[in-house]
């Protein structure tokens, strides 16, 4: 459907029924560093974090924008699952 022409610029109105209605403020947690951030959202989640006396839907995170090398700087490895241990012995037969 074609809302407006102007300057030979076409704008169309978004289609109905194709985007999520539930967005709503959820709150995510970095487990590295436990940073709590508020965001829009349609995230499931089962449970829930109070953030300055407001009860929201909690979504726990590995890492995020607090923590990640990239975005802070700093090179830091978090080993949650023994994946470095794991693959330095694998790899240990080829050292020469």
């Amino acid at each position: 459907m074609l809302l407006e022409k102007s300057n030979d610029i076409k704008v169309q109105a978004m289609k109905k029924g194709i985007h999520p209605e539930n967005y709503r403020l959820v709150a995510f947690k970095d487990m590295s560093n436990n940073d709590v951030f508020l965001t829009k959202s349609t995230a499931d989640t089962n449970e829930t974090i109070d953030v300055d006396g407001v009860e929201y839907p909690l979504v726990k995170m590995e890492i995020s924008r607090t923590s990640h090398p990239y975005y802070t700087g700093k090179s830091k490895l978090v080993d949650t699952a023994g994946r470095i241990d794991k693959f330095k012995s694998k790899y240990a037969k080829f050292k020469k």
